[in-house]
């Protein structure tokens, strides 16, 4: 990092750095990030040099009270080193990238929706709490109430490395406020998440292979919702893939980013050909991870919340419905990185 960011120092202070804005503010960005990550190991380096010459005075004086101390900092930089561990883990060439993540309603009508707008809840308030901007890009109200489906824009450093372990399916089981007899439900919501992409990275697109709707937007939106037909629904034919955008200010603005989700989908879609291509030249059978239960979470009869591919459990449902996912994400990081 000290060497990309020497390289990257030199290059700013070129006369002809700024003929290029784009590219100068995407290396000022590198430059930027490199200089925090810097900043945090040297940080870490520093307070476990402090932490060790803290223990040796308390040895040396026989001075018990520093005790306390000296195990409490242990704990907090025990905290960090394993957040920035996780983080080496994101080494995928879109970690860094923005996160598209859509919601969508399994069987099981009133009660699968709430399921999603539980869910909406949980990564709006992860997602806040990591520093992240998260914005509604397309929202469709359940019949009766919840969520039928709903997309995301997560806007933050390694928001995609991060997501990229919550596509699949969710399952819910507890007591459904829904159901008069008291009795217990399950429902399943689904999961996608796909990469926001950089304008660099070419996906061919003919303009002959979309059908372009407008529509008057409806659910969570700001005050323009409803007034004009501002929504954007856009169909590619050869792949059927429907991607739509309600929540920007205007027609225009709605269509580019949904075009963004569409370049975004249609990447994944030859990405996963690439993959299956390689899978079958191996001769391996590949699990379509859109069609597995990956965690469930359970409120009655006892709570449990379980992710079925690294195992890892938390007891504390409400926490985790409340955003605190990172221990399931690390898990799944630390698992698909010792794979590699």
């Amino acid at each position: 990092m000290k060497n990309e960011l020497d390289e990257l120092e030199q290059k700013s202070a070129e006369p002809e750095f700024w003929n290029d804005m784009e590219k100068s503010q995407k290396i000022l960005q590198r430059i930027k990030t490199l200089r925090d990550k810097l900043e945090t190991f040297g940080h870490l380096e520093s307070t476990l040099e402090d932490l060790k010459t803290l223990n040796e005075l308390g040895i040396e004086e026989d001075d018990e009270s520093v005790i306390d101390e000296v195990k409490e900092g242990i704990e907090e930089l025990k905290g960090k080193i394993a957040k920035l561990r996780t983080e080496t883990l994101l080494t995928g060439p879109y970690d860094k990238n923005n996160a598209i993540l859509s919601m969508h309603a399994g069987a099981g009508g009133t009660e699968a929706q709430d399921w999603v707008q539980m869910l909406l809840r949980m990564y709006t308030r992860w997602g806040e709490s990591k520093g992240y901007t998260v914005k509604i890009l397309d929202y469709l109200d359940g019949d009766e109430a919840g969520v039928k489906s709903v997309t995301i824009h997560v806007i933050g450093e390694n928001a995609y490395g991060y997501l990229k372990s919550e596509k699949g399916v969710h399952r819910l089981v507890r007591i459904s406020p829904f159901d008069a007899s008291g009795r217990r439900h399950t429902s399943f919501a689904s999961i996608d998440v796909m990469p926001e992409l950089d304008d660099d990275i070419e996906i061919e697109i003919n303009p002959d292979d979309l059908r372009v709707d407008t529509y008057r937007s409806s659910g969570a939106g700001g005050q323009h919702v409803n007034k004009t037909e501002s929504a954007i629904r856009i169909t590619h034919i050869p792949t059927g893939i429907v991607v739509s955008c309600q929540n920007e200010r205007s027609q225009f603005q709605n269509r580019d980013t949904a075009m963004k989700m569409l370049r975004a989908k249609l990447f994944e879609l030859k990405e996963q050909e690439q993959k299956q291509k390689i899978e079958g030249i191996k001769g391996v059978q590949m699990e379509i991870a859109w069609g597995s239960q990956i965690r469930s979470y359970v409120f009655c009869p006892y709570t449990l919340v379980k992710d079925h591919r690294t195992n890892y459990e938390e007891g504390n449902v409400n926490a985790v419905m409340d955003g605190e996912i990172d221990e399931f994400i690390n898990a799944y990081l630390s698992e698909v990185g010792s794979e590699k």
